[in-house]
């Protein structure tokens, strides 16, 4: 299988529609062999209420570029792909522009999947350092 970053951006934002991740503008904008990348908005929507980029949405771009990333190593016919473990450590506030997340590979076991995501502004200033462990789950067939 050849890996298709077009095909990939196109569907990891197209699955996003009526989610947390467009309720949070997150889009995916690049992908490669072994990391997927996304950027969120930092303005009054995802501010805590000191004007601070809110550290729950910091996790909530780092769980969706980490999890997509997931789905791009399984094949979505027989598995799907939970988040069982995230870590972050907010290092640097921000009040505005965009952050950038870029999920890379530390393990791709059969089972679980360990991602390091780095969340930078557009400086390349790292904002947060966040670690995710998926799991990767025979798919469940859907009941009536």
């Amino acid at each position: 299988m050849t890996f298709d970053k077009e095909k990939i951006l196109e569907y990891c934002n197209r699955i996003s529609k009526n989610t947390l991740m467009e309720t949070l503008n997150i889009e995916y904008i690049d992908a490669g062999e072994g990391f997927l990348v996304a950027k969120m908005p930092v303005n009054p929507r995802v501010h805590q209420p000191m004007g601070l980029l809110h550290g729950g949405a910091t996790v909530a771009l780092a769980e969706s570029v980490g999890s997509a990333a997931s789905f791009i190593f399984i094949n979505p016919e027989v598995s799907e792909v939970r988040g069982i473990e995230i870590s972050a450590n907010h290092l640097k506030s921000k009040r505005e522009g965009v952050v950038t997340a870029t999920a890379k590979i530390i393990h791709q076991g059969a089972s679980i999947h360990l991602w390091e995501i780095r969340i930078v502004d557009e400086r390349d200033n790292l904002i947060s350092l966040c670690k995710l462990t998926n799991m990767v789950l025979p798919k469940r067939k859907k009941k009536d």
